[in-house]
């Protein structure tokens, strides 16, 4: 039987519900991701597979083989010093329940009387975009209640001035639910960076000391799968699309 007009359509449409081009470059920005192949990003040698495109979006299984057990993520070819970067980002599932602190707008934790640390078991995965090269300067995607954003190498860092790692906080948790996608907007010039997620200012110009002045941009690898074969409550489950950077 010949197949009408309508069904064709229909299936068309389908199918690029699936396979989702990237959005169009803005104007005066490069994109960093084709929907098609990761050529502007160096694979993890032995990596085996895990990081690869999926309809149309950089996909990670948190799992990959890579060599070298301290640099299984992914990073651009090319070095950047000051940027704007604009980036989609999921997590596509929560891998386990993690002892999660609570934090404060000052960057500090809630202690209990005895100054150690409240926790509470949350549903969790973790990744991060990584600056300059360096893991000190990741701007993490996670579930805690602080919200995704946050530069965990600094403000965890108590030998840093209050004023610093407050400033490395986010001001509100701006995350969509899990399996939604959620879009930063990142901002380096020099020593300081600027986020927006999803339309709201979280990090606002915070001092980065220290930072290299110039290195590749990473997307993380975090967790994976434990030896008993269970997954690490903070695996990075997640997908990546529309990566767009302008050179400032």
């Amino acid at each position: 039987m010949k197949k009408s007009s309508t069904y064709c359509a229909l299936l068309l449409g389908a199918t690029s519900l699936l396979f989702a081009a990237p959005d169009e470059t803005p104007e005066r920005f490069t994109s960093l991701f084709n929907g098609k192949d990761l050529s502007h990003w160096i694979i993890p040698e032995g990596d085996n597979g895990h990081w690869k495109v999926l309809d149309g979006v950089i996909d990670y299984d948190a799992q990959s083989e890579a060599t070298d057990p301290k640099n299984k993520h992914l990073w651009t070819k090319k070095e950047y010093g000051d940027f704007e970067l604009r980036i989609d980002w999921r997590i596509k599932e929560t891998t386990g329940f993690y002892e999660v602190p609570y934090v404060l707008p000052d960057g500090s934790y809630v202690r209990d009387g005895n100054g150690k640390k409240i926790t509470h078991p949350i549903k969790n995965a973790d990744s991060g975009i990584l600056l300059r090269g360096n893991m000190t300067y990741q701007l993490n995607i996670w579930c805690w209640p602080i919200g995704s954003g946050e530069m965990y190498g600094i403000r965890n860092n108590e030998k840093q001035p209050q004023k610093i790692r407050a400033g490395l906080t986010p001001a509100l948790n701006a995350d969509n639910p899990v399996g939604e996608w959620n879009t930063f907007v990142i901002t380096v010039k020099g020593d300081r960076v600027t986020v927006e997620s999803n339309g709201y200012l979280i990090i606002d110009d915070a001092l980065m000391p220290g930072v290299p002045e110039k290195g590749p941009i990473g997307l993380q690898h975090h967790g994976g799968k434990k030896a008993d074969g269970t997954w690490s409550p903070a695996s990075s489950l997640v997908q990546f699309r529309n990566i767009f950077i302008k050179e400032l």
